[in-house]
Order: structure tokens, then C-alpha cells, then sequence
């Protein structure tokens, strides 16, 4: 039998079980989720979790991989669980130990904290670990087998033709709110811990003399922040930007991308990230950036290029650098420009599905 018979005979074998544990729609679920359809070019896969998927055919039960993992590949290959969090180490653990399930474990982490004793037990039970850049890498205590940077779908988050004119249709603002010829946004859960604070102050300061912009803060607020927002909607009321600073809340997850590329700049001032693609995102759709020191994000964003990196919680720093972004419409433009070229060339989620598959199969 040739190779290329026997690649066909066993390509339906499921090779990869990706773990999928959480029902909150985290980063983490994101980037699992923009990987997906990558991968399935690239290996037979399954999701152990329904959440989020739009195609539940993928979805496969903790008792159906026990059942289907007893015996290896027919030949004679493990399988790759692909673990994210650490419930999913654990029942990747309970597969492989108890129900003698003949795979091979991979956690991959992008966090940026030192983590408990339990935890650090559990990575050293795995069969590789994969940090998803060097500051995830510093945080952990094994030194991890591959630095795998994320990606993102570079034909999901795309540029739009022209910016001012995509923004001048974007349905995101309330009715009768004058939208100015630009638009900058912080997005995400919005609370303290994402320096949404730090956003908002900023432009309080600056949108006066830069009448052409409007400033948007996109994501949802927990009753534990909505105190929070109260007090920054009454400084904006304070200052009369009530017009040029809104709350649009949280938008629907497929409304996102034509978010991102409506923006002219995007900021994102966490005290703390795993990795962050939503300066990747952001970038992709051709926006300059303007990030604090977290995540991956010092070691994506080429400083003036395609825009600044901040330190953390440095309101004054903030206030400098977009005042900075905002003085030159040209530079801003060209930053999304080359903010997009740097995402294509190194990225991409193609390139990530194809690093990650390698690496899987170089231990199967």
C-alpha cells in the first residue's frame, strides 16, 4: 500500500480533540474559535464542550473521547488533546490515567501571573507546553517546548475601502448623536482592570481640539461596574462631551470585525492580558494602536510604526501619545497600513493553525 492509500484510509480518524470547557465567551474561547476553521483544513479534529460553536457537528462528549481514545490511531499514533484552561488539563488527566486513553496531552498558556501550586503540578503532568509569547513563556516555571504567537483572520478582520466613509455607516451610536468624521474606541469588558478609565479621562482632555473625532467604549458592564460608568458618564457630562464619548454597550459577536474596520484607532490599556488580540484585530482592520505594556502587546506593536506602547496605568502617557495619534490624520492612516502588513506577514491564524498542527504532529 503507498502512502498516499494509506493517508486516505485512515483520514478520517479524528487526530486532535481540542478542549473547550468554559461557557463565558472569553479571549481564550476566541482565539479557539478562529483557529477552528484553519485547523480542520489541516487535521481531522473534534471540540470535547458545545459551547460556542457554530457547528455542532465538531461537538464530541467527554465519554465518546474515553470510548474512542482506548486504542491509538491505526497506526498506532496518539492522539493530541489540546488543552487551554485548567479544567481542561484535569479532564485531559482523568482520560489519559484513569480511562487509559491513549493520547498525548498539550497545554498551551497564554497567561501572565504566576499560578498555584496545583496548577504548576498539573503542567508538569503534560506531555508538551506551549506559551503563545515570551512574556507568557517568562511565566511559566518549565521552560515551554515552542513559542507559538496567536493569529487572527486576516479575511475576517479586514480594512474597509475607506475609513471615514465606513464609519459614517456604521449602525453603533444612538440616534441623533452627531458622529464626527472619525471614529476611536476602546472594546471590551468595560471596567477598571482594562483602563477603560484611562480611555475615557484621555478624551475628555483631548476631544476638544480634535473636533473630528468621536470616542466609543464598546463592551458590556456587569452590575458590579455599572458605578464605575456612572462616574465617568458624569465627568463627560461635566466636560459636555456627551455627544463624542458613548457607552454603546455590548454589540453581537458577528458585528465586531466591521467594528474594528470602521475605527482610525484603537486603544487598549489592560493592567493585565493573556495574550491580547484585540490589537491584532485591530491592527488587521488597518487601525493604528494605541496599547499599554500587557499581554503580547510590546512585542506586536513596532513603536511609531503602526502605533505606542504605553506603561500601565500612566494616565499622563496616554494623554500624550493619543493626543500624538490624533494631531496627523495621514500618519494614523499609514499606521493602519502598515499595522495590517506586519499582522499578514507574521499574524496570521493560517500561519498559527499551520505552526500548532506541526507541532502536534511532530508528537503523535
Amino acid at each position: 500500500m503507498n502512502t498516499a492509500d494509506h493517508h486516505d484510509n485512515h483520514r478520517d480518524e479524528i487526530e486532535l480533540i481540542i478542549g473547550n470547557s468554559n461557557s463565558n465567551f472569553s479571549g481564550v474561547t476566541s482565539t479557539m474559535l478562529q483557529l477552528l476553521s484553519e485547523q480542520q483544513k489541516l487535521i481531522n479534529l473534534r471540540v470535547m464542550g458545545k459551547h460556542h460553536l457554530t457547528d455542532q457537528s465538531l461537538n464530541i462528549s467527554f465519554w465518546q473521547v474515553a470510548k474512542m481514545c482506548l486504542k491509538p490511531l491505526a497506526d498506532g499514533r496518539f492522539r493530541i488533546f489540546h488543552a487551554r484552561r485548567v479544567d481542561e488539563m484535569i479532564q485531559a488527566l482523568i482520560l489519559k490515567h484513569i480511562f487509559r486513553a491513549k493520547i498525548k496531552i498539550i497545554f498551551s498558556s497564554a497567561a501572565q501571573r504566576y499560578r498555584s501550586g496545583s496548577t504548576l503540578w498539573l503542567t508538569d503532568k503534560m506531555d508538551a507546553v506551549l506559551a503563545m509569547c515570551k512574556a507568557s513563556a517568562s511565566y511559566l516555571h518549565r521552560k515551554p517546548d515552542a513559542i507559538i504567537y496567536h493569529g487572527v483572520n486576516t479575511d475576517v478582520y479586514t480594512p474597509p475601502v475607506d475609513k471615514i466613509e465606513a464609519w459614517k455607516l456604521l449602525n453603533l451610536l444612538p440616534e441623533g448623536v452627531e458622529k464626527g468624521k472619525r471614529g476611536i474606541a476602546i472594546l471590551g469588558r468595560v471596567r477598571a482592570q482594562k483602563g477603560v478609565h484611562l480611555f475615557v479621562k484621555s478624551c475628555i482632555e483631548l476631544l476638544g481640539k480634535h473636533p473630528d473625532y468621536t470616542a466609543v467604549v464598546v463592551g458590556s458592564i456587569s452590575s458590579s461596574n455599572e458605578s464605575f460608568v456612572k462616574e465617568l458618564q458624569a465627568e463627560i457630562e461635566k466636560a459636555g462631551l456627551s455627544q463624542r464619548i458613548i457607552f454603546a454597550g455590548e454589540q453581537n459577536f458577528a458585528d465586531i470585525p466591521k467594528i474594528f474596520s470602521s475605527l482610525s484607532l484603537v486603544v487598549a490599556l489592560s493592567e493585565n492580558e493573556g495574550f491580547g488580540l484585540t490589537i491584532l484585530e485591530a491592527m488587521s482592520s488597518g487601525a493604528a494602536v494605541l496599547a499599554s505594556e500587557a499581554g503580547a502587546w510590546p512585542e506586536v506593536v513596532r513603536e511609531g510604526t503602526d502605533g505606542y506602547v504605553v506603561p500601565v496605568n500612566d494616565l499622563p502617557a496616554v494623554i500624550n501619545k493619543m493626543d500624538l495619534l490624533l494631531n496627523n490624520e495621514d500618519k494614523l492612516a499609514q499606521m493602519g497600513i502598515d499595522g495590517r502588513e506586519r499582522v499578514l506577514e507574521h499574524y496570521s491564524v493560517q500561519r498559527e493553525s499551520k505552526q500548532l498542527v506541526g507541532f502536534f504532529r511532530s508528537l503523535m
